[in-house]
């Protein structure tokens, strides 16, 4: 039998880097998926955002380099275009961050900041996690 659903925390989305966002959002949508109109530029990350449902939660996100710099152009300068984070999303991210900090999470950011989509984030650091690097997302009224 499977665990339960815990509506508290939720896989909101698995982030991709990519080199161009209109290549590989046309390649996402052959796969059936259909993306937002709406591309969001997240200046503060130097990224622009496209998300794509898969169901009443999850989503994919593109994340394409935006400007010079920043750490998607980095990643994928360092590890070609790929998985780059799981984000869950959280009822409250300070919250949170306090209580994975009492179990030795080390987080990327000292305070959340402002994300993609009127959330605010934070990210867990892929030492904290056994190599794999988690946002985690509230979204904001």
């Amino acid at each position: 039998m499977l665990p339960h659903f815990n509506k508290d925390c939720y896989l909101d989305h698995v982030a991709i880097a990519v080199s161009d966002i209109d290549v590989a959002q046309k390649r996402w949508e052959a796969l059936g998926l259909t993306f937002a109109p709406e591309r969001e530029v997240v200046e503060s990350q130097l990224v622009t955002t496209a998300f794509a449902p898969i169901d009443q939660h999850a989503h994919i996100e593109l994340l394409c380099p935006y400007g010079e710099g920043g750490a998607i152009k980095k990643f994928i300068e360092k590890n070609g275009e790929g998985i780059h984070h799981l984000c869950f999303k959280v009822p409250d991210v300070k919250a949170k961050m306090e209580e994975l900090k009492t179990h030795g999470f080390r987080f990327i950011y000292e305070e959340a900041t402002a994300g993609a989509n009127n959330c605010l984030v934070n990210f867990i650091h892929p030492k904290s996690t056994g190599g794999v690097l988690i946002e985690i997302s509230q979204t904001l009224n």
